[in-house]
């Protein structure tokens, strides 16, 4: 009886070294596998674009023609036929003025000029009566009376008296024929008076025609309204008498011609040139890209919060008049690009003293689970890395 005892003591402890060693080899096994490599951190070698840029932040305005519409006449507002966001066209009538006292004021000019042109007329009725008389036809039939009583006198074949009378005829016609003469150039010169002054009230009468037209405000180009000023009623003073002080009506632009007006810093500006491609987006189209290109840079910097920038200025394709004056938009300045070219995360990108460019890749005969591969990059852009040679398309690149 002992010795089964004993005998079932000796079993249960070699089971228990058996199980032991059997839990040590298998951790010896597990100590002696490869590390294995989290498959979230693996990134495969993918071909695609690449860009450098720098962004410059700012608004849309038209490129040209962004006019501030003044009148030419001053009075009320009395229709406006357009809105702002509305487009017009040339010659389109935007607003237009109360015109009662200015076609008062014309009907009277053109009464004056009628009584002017009648007053010349008659003035030179009054030459030609003037300049017969001044001729010597009356002149000579009274000297010809005169001279056969003359005649008929000496042969006493006429008494005084009638004698006397064909002399003072003769006297008379010659001071009217004096008198005449001299008041021809009187006449003349009332008439170059006369005319002078249909001349002035014809000035008035094209003045306030011209004022009837300028009553009708007109749009000189095709675009849209940005703004508009004037309410039915507002008082218009004119831009000929008040200049820049004169009321604006509106403010009108071509919106198929814009400009992004951005800041770019001075860090990167030495790198952005005329003529450089731009990618511009709007927050309102997320999903449209337009296209640009840079045409000013100014050469004047401006200092914010310690900050200094400079303006830039992309002209945008803007066909369908999407963009419009004063909206938000990124313009993203291309300084290179390089299309369908192999692609890793710029994180996975390693770099030794020698500011040789390495990725690490899994490998499971490593003790690592991974091995570095050195390969050449091209550019950069902070997210992405340009590979030039030493990896293929389709490799596994681990991030760091």
């Amino acid at each position: 009886m002992a010795k089964k005892k004993k005998s079932k003591v000796w079993l249960t402890l070699l089971i228990f070294i058996i199980i032991i060693l059997a839990a040590i080899g298998i951790l010896g096994q597990m100590n002696s596998a490869p590390p294995t490599v989290d498959p979230a951190s693996l990134r495969k070698v993918e071909r695609g674009d690449i860009a450098r840029s720098v962004v410059a932040t700012g608004v849309v305005e038209p490129i040209s023609n962004r006019i501030e519409i003044r009148s030419k006449a001053s009075g009320i507002v009395k229709h406006i036929h357009v809105d702002a966001g509305d487009r017009v066209v040339p010659d389109q009538i935007l607003v237009e003025l109360d015109r009662d006292q200015l076609l008062a004021q014309f009907r009277e000019a053109e009464a004056n000029l009628k009584a002017a042109r009648a007053d010349v007329v008659a003035t030179r009725a009054e030459l030609e009566r003037t300049r017969i008389l001044a001729e010597e036809y009356d002149v000579k039939l009274a000297r010809a009376n005169h001279k056969r009583s003359m005649e008929l006198y000496e042969q006493d074949l006429l008494p005084r008296s009638d004698f006397d009378i064909t002399k003072g005829r003769l006297e008379e016609a010659l001071n009217r024929q004096r008198a005449a003469a001299a008041a021809i150039a009187v006449t003349e010169a009332s008439i170059v008076q006369r005319e002078a002054r249909v001349s002035q009230i014809q000035a008035v009468v094209d003045r306030i025609s011209e004022e009837l037209k300028y009553t009708s405000i007109r749009s000189p180009i095709e675009g849209i309204v940005l703004s508009r000023d004037v309410e039915t009623g507002s008082a218009v003073s004119s831009i000929l008498t008040m200049g820049a002080g004169a009321t604006r009506v509106m403010v009108l632009g071509d919106m198929k011609d814009v400009y992004v007006r951005g800041q770019v810093n001075e860090i990167d500006i030495g790198k952005v040139q005329a003529g450089l491609p731009v990618r511009i987006t709007a927050e309102t189209y997320k999903d449209k890209v337009f296209q640009g290109e840079v045409y000013r840079i100014s050469p004047l910097g401006v200092v914010l919060n310690n900050v200094t920038s400079f303006e830039v200025r992309v002209s945008v394709d803007n066909p369908e008049g999407l963009l419009l004056a004063n909206m938000s938009a990124n313009a993203e300045i291309i300084l290179e690009e390089h299309l369908n070219i192999l692609t890793i995360p710029e994180g996975a990108v390693i770099f030794d003293m020698e500011k040789k460019t390495y990725v690490e890749v899994p490998d499971p005969v490593s003790e690592t689970g991974r091995r570095r591969v050195a390969f050449d990059m091209g550019i950069s852009t902070g997210i992405k890395a340009e590979v030039l040679s030493g990896l293929e398309e389709g490799m596994q690149v681990i991030l760091q």
